[in-house]
C-alpha cells in the first residue's frame, strides 16, 4: 500500500487513535501509519469495562477492530511501547525502548486518567478505580471472590459498577457527595429516577456525604465517612472523575487549558501535533463553550475527522451532537447534547420510574434530551437540536405528540451554529 515516505504517528491505541488510523487510509494516505500504545493488548473498547465484568473475560476485553484489520490497512502496531517525549523542532517522538520515531505528523490520543481523592488510605490494595483492562481484571476477580462493595462516586461508570456488582450478590453502597448521583449531567428529575433504579434493587445510596479515609492494615476494609460512620468493604471502585493525560503535549510546549487545546480540526498550537479524544478540550457548536466530551462515541468521530485531516481532507471537521449511553439493571440510557445552567426542563408526561424521555431548552430551542429505554424517540428528536429548530414546550410533554412529524420540521431550519471561538489558534 505503502506509496509516500510519509511517516505519521499515533500516540494512544485508543477509539480515538484507531479511528484515525483508519481514516487515514480511508483517505488515501499512502504513507506509514504507527499506533504506539503503552498497553500490551490489542486496542480495546472501554465501555465494556464497566458494563460486562462478570462472566468470561471475553465479554469485557473486546477488540476495538480484530487484529487481521491492522494488518489488511497497513497499519503498524507498537504495542507495549511509552511515548516519553515529542520533540517537534527535530520531528520525533522519542520512545521508552531507546528508540526515536521520526514523524511528519503526530496525533494523541492519550485521553485521561482517573482521579483519586487526597484521603489516608487512598493507595491501599483493594481500592480501585476503572480506566484500563487491568483494572478491570483485578475488579472482576474481586466481584468473583465477595464481599462489600463501596462505590466512591456516583458517575456513569460508578453506578455502571454498582449494577454489576449488585446483580452479582454483592451489598453495594454509592457514595456521593451531590444530592444525587448524575444530577450534574442530568438534572435533579432524571438523576432521581436513575438513582431509583439502584435503591429498588438494594443499592444503598449516601448522599450528600464525602469520604474521609479508606481504612484497612495491607488491605482495605472500610470507607469512614465525613459524618464519622465506617461502611465495610472488600472493594473500593473510586470514579469521581478524570484528568486529561496532557503530559507530552504540555513538555513539548502545545497550548493546554482543560486539556489539549484544540480546533474543529483537531490542529493544536503546534502545527506538528493534533490531537483527539478524552484529552482534548475543543469548540462544537452544540456545547455553550468549548469543552471535554469523555465519551467513547465523540472519541471515534474525533479521530476520524483527526485522521482525515492528517490525511489532507482540509475540509474535515468536527462537529457532531454529544452522545453517551449507559447500561444500569439491564436499562439503556441515553442522551443527545448538553445543557446549561438556565436551560428549561420539560419531561414527556407518559415518564415513569423505568422509562422516560425529557429535553432542556433555552429560547425556545432544545439544547439536549435525554431517555431511559426510548432510543427511538431520543433518535426521533436529534435533527431538532442538530438545526434548532423552534418547538413549542406543551408539544414536547404531551404524550400525543407525533415526535415525528415535529422533527420533520427541522428540515426547513439550517444546522444550528452557535457564535464560538473555533479554538486553538491554529493559524
Amino acid at each position: 500500500m505503502r506509496g509516500s515516505t510519509e511517516h505519521h504517528v499515533i500516540v494512544g491505541g485508543s477509539a480515538a487513535g484507531v479511528a484515525a488510523a483508519l481514516a487515514l487510509r480511508d483517505h488515501g494516505f499512502a504513507g506509514k501509519v504507527t499506533v504506539v500504545d503503552a498497553g500490551a493488548e490489542l486496542p480495546y473498547e472501554r465501555p465494556p469495562l464497566s458494563k460486562a465484568l462478570t462472566g468470561t473475560e471475553s465479554r469485557f476485553v473486546v477488540p476495538i477492530v480484530p487484529a487481521e484489520v491492522y494488518a489488511e490497512r497497513d497499519v503498524d502496531l507498537l504495542l507495549g511501547t511509552r511515548v516519553l517525549a515529542l520533540e517537534p523542532a527535530r520531528r520525533l517522538v522519542v520512545l521508552d525502548d531507546g528508540r526515536a520515531l521520526r514523524a511528519d505528523r503526530v496525533l494523541l490520543a492519550t485521553g485521561a486518567t482517573a482521579l483519586l481523592p487526597e484521603v489516608p488510605g487512598v493507595r491501599l490494595p483493594g481500592v480501585l478505580t476503572l480506566r484500563d483492562v487491568r483494572d478491570a481484571r483485578e475488579l472482576a476477580g474481586r466481584l468473583g471472590r465477595g464481599g462489600p462493595v463501596v462505590v466512591v462516586g456516583g458517575g456513569f461508570i460508578g453506578l455502571e459498577v454498582a449494577a454489576v456488582a449488585r446483580e452479582a450478590g454483592a451489598e453495594v453502597t454509592v457514595v456521593e457527595q451531590a444530592p444525587r448521583p448524575l444530577e450534574r449531567p442530568l438534572g435533579p428529575d432524571l438523576a432521581g429516577r436513575v438513582t431509583g433504579l439502584h435503591t429498588r434493587r438494594g443499592v444503598r445510596v449516601r448522599t450528600g456525604v464525602s469520604v474521609l479515609e479508606f481504612t484497612g492494615s495491607g488491605q482495605v476494609d472500610g470507607v469512614r465517612l465525613a459524618t464519622g460512620e465506617v461502611l465495610p468493604a472488600a472493594t473500593v471502585v473510586v470514579g469521581v472523575g478524570v484528568r486529561p493525560d496532557s503530559g507530552l503535549a504540555e513538555r513539548a510546549g502545545v497550548v493546554c487549558d482543560r486539556g489539549v487545546v484544540v480546533d474543529r480540526q483537531c490542529r493544536t498550537s503546534d502545527p506538528w501535533i493534533l490531537a483527539a479524544g478524552d484529552v482534548t478540550c475543543q469548540p462544537n457548536p452544540h456545547l455553550p463553550a468549548p469543552g471535554r466530551v469523555e465519551h467513547w462515541d465523540n472519541a471515534q468521530k474525533q479521530g476520524a475527522v483527526a485522521g482525515a485531516v492528517m490525511a489532507g481532507a482540509a475540509d474535515q471537521e468536527h462537529t457532531e451532537l454529544p452522545y453517551f449511553y449507559s447500561e444500569q439493571f439491564g436499562h439503556t440510557l441515553q442522551m443527545y447534547g448538553r445543557f446549561a445552567d438556565g436551560h428549561t426542563f420539560v419531561l414527556r408526561e407518559d415518564a415513569t420510574d423505568t422509562s422516560f424521555l425529557g429535553f432542556w431548552l433555552r429560547d425556545g430551542r432544545i439544547t439536549a434530551a435525554a431517555a431511559l429505554d426510548r432510543p427511538k424517540d431520543l433518535r426521533t428528536v436529534r435533527p431538532l437540536i442538530e438545526t434548532g429548530a423552534p418547538v413549542v414546550t406543551a408539544d414536547l410533554s404531551s404524550p400525543d405528540t407525533n415526535l415525528r412529524a415535529l422533527a420533520k420540521s427541522a428540515k426547513a431550519f439550517k444546522p444550528l451554529e452557535r457564535s464560538l471561538a473555533s479554538g486553538a489558534g491554529a493559524a
